[in-house]
């Protein structure tokens, strides 16, 4: 097989959470989470054999409901948090009826799951244990929750949920089975305002949010719970997801329904830094890769990943690290100073192994070069940088 041949990997299961594990990164895992009506809903964590190019899976059992999000603890890597969706009668948001609303809860995996208790992976999917309840961060006050956030780089004890229009700060204590209430911040306004997504920004000593909630991306200050920034009419139809760059603390990428995926500097928020239009459908995905900013990942409803290669907005555009104030001064003018062009944008690769919708995208935490994309018919698809420019950004 070529080594930038992709790896498929079908769950059998409907399925639209995806990530990466960030905690104890020696080790190329993905964790997905699955939805079904009929049967107990899974997390499948997929470890990924780079050098034999092998997929090794392990199935836990998630019986609280249909996963539509998940995230890992940077700190431990057997605590995740979820969102699903569970009838409101059985939900701690308890009440009369049984309207569906969306929980969310903190789970550890069994003790002796990773000391290998099960004989292989196929038993594992055969008999698979079940995720050990740590604690709800679900609060009768706030309904529902769209997702969880991790502190980036933190050491496990606090997490945002987006819950309506509720952005809450949780401490989370007693090895994650007590949560409280930290803080909270609300959206303002007419209408039902409700959240659809966010990002906790790894910059400013993690002490900034940014969120999305119907066409609007807002920036909060974590310290005072208080809005910092807001654009207005960020997307012409709702935003979907956003990530900040991990080299350049001002800059911040957002996708949506209009089809496209937008780069915003987040101190002049008049008008994106660059916009790409290369999608046909809704972009649920967009995703800065972690070591080199200028690789870019975008999911969509077309069936399609693209890779892109924004590098005039990287903290390399010259093809060396340029720290933000030394652009911050009028990015013309160093260009002039430079004597040369920054090199040129490009979509690298359009990858097409989807067969519907494709809901979500990571990079490993482990390597740079690979990622892996999810489509609602449950088909994991692990990829790998073309070599091409692999050693290009590296040489």
């Amino acid at each position: 097989m070529e080594d930038d041949a992709p790896v498929i990997y079908g769950l059998e299961f409907q399925a639209r959470a995806l990530t990466a594990q960030t905690a104890e990164t020696d080790a190329i895992r993905f964790l997905v989470g699955t939805q079904s009506l009929k049967f107990d809903n899974q997390i499948h964590i997929i470890d990924f054999d780079d050098e034999n190019n092998i997929i090794n899976k392990n199935v836990l059992l998630h019986q609280a409901g249909e996963i539509w999000h998940i995230g890992t603890s940077p700190a431990d890597k057997a605590v995740l948090t979820t969102c699903y969706n569970k009838s409101k009668k059985c939900c701690i948001l308890a009440a009369s009826d049984n309207r569906v609303v969306s929980c969310a809860a903190v789970w550890r995996m069994p003790s002796d799951w990773e000391a290998g208790s099960h004989e292989s992976p196929d038993d594992s999917a055969n008999n698979p244990q079940t995720l050990e309840l740590l604690c709800h961060l679900d609060d009768s006050t706030h309904g529902n929750t769209a997702c969880v956030l991790w502190e980036p780089m933190g050491d496990g004890k606090h997490v945002i949920s987006l819950a309506d229009n509720h952005a809450i700060l949780w401490d989370l204590q007693e090895s994650s089975t007590q949560a409280t209430v930290s803080s909270t911040a609300s959206l303002e306004g007419k209408g039902q305002l409700k959240f659809t997504s966010g990002k906790w920004c790894p910059h400013h000593n993690c002490s900034q949010l940014a969120t999305a909630n119907d066409t609007a991306i807002r920036g909060w200050d974590l310290r005072t719970m208080s809005q910092i920034y807001c654009i207005e009419n960020a997307h012409g139809q709702l935003v979907r997801d956003l990530d900040f760059n991990p080299n350049r603390q001002y800059y911040l990428a957002s996708c949506g329904d209009d089809c496209k995926v937008k780069f915003w500097d987040i101190r002049n928020v008049q008008e994106p830094v660059k916009t790409l239009e290369e999608h046909s459908h809704w972009v649920w995905s967009v995703r800065y890769n972690h070591s080199h900013d200028q690789l870019v990942l975008t999911a969509s409803s077309d069936s399609r990943l693209i890779l892109s290669n924004m590098v005039s907005i990287s903290s390399e555009p010259f093809g060396h690290l340029v720290d933000d104030d030394e652009l911050s001064e009028g990015e013309e003018n160093h260009h002039e100073d430079k004597g040369k062009e920054p090199l040129k944008d490009s979509v690298v690769s359009t990858y097409e192994e989807h067969e519907d919708s494709v809901y979500a995208a990571e990079w490993s935490s482990a390597d740079p070069w690979l990622f892996a994309s999810l489509s609602y018919d449950g088909r994991l698809v692990i990829n790998r940088v073309p070599r091409a420019l692999k050693y290009r950004i590296l040489l």
